[in-house]
């Protein structure tokens, strides 16, 4: 019993953790925000068994104001529109929607993964999280060396 006991009290923390983790809202009308970038990951590239199709980039006005300044203030929402490659004709084109990828800063909220909470809707369907609580291990963890650029990975295109 007190083996059991013990265990139980250690996963208190963690539960209480994952419970207090704020979720990130689905961002709804993003595809009419500003349109950062677009491109496409390849079979053979490093990250495409997770990310592989057309991605689409936007911004909300706050985002497009970190995008120029180099630092995003709270309030800024980056939408990560991933959708399937479809090729044929010697045509690339968008198939289904695989994931809307979602980063929205709130340095108070989020203050463990820089600032920035992170979320993935399954094939943009808001009811479909797909990241939770392990936004610092999928995706923080991955963004943590482009912390001169604010964690983002993207650059406005002028």
């Amino acid at each position: 019993m007190k083996p059991l006991l013990l265990a139980l009290l250690a996963a208190l923390p963690a539960t209480a953790a994952q419970a207090a983790d704020p979720e990130v809202p689905y961002p709804a009308g993003y595809r009419y925000w500003q349109h950062v970038k677009s491109m496409v990951i390849e079979q053979g590239h490093p990250l495409y068994e997770s990310f592989g199709g057309i991605h689409h980039i936007y911004a909300n006005a706050a985002a497009l104001e970190g995008y120029k300044a180099g630092k995003f203030p709270d309030g800024a929402v980056i939408v990560f529109d991933l959708l399937e490659a479809r090729r044929a004709d010697s045509a690339v084109t968008e198939g289904s929607r695989k994931v809307v990828g979602v980063m929205h800063k709130d340095a108070g909220k989020y203050a463990a993964t820089g600032g920035w909470g992170f979320e993935g809707f399954a094939a943009g369907d808001p009811a479909r999280r797909a990241v939770g609580a392990n936004a610092a291990s999928a995706c923080y963890s991955c963004h943590a060396p482009e912390k001169a650029h604010d964690y983002v990975f993207s650059r406005l295109r002028d």
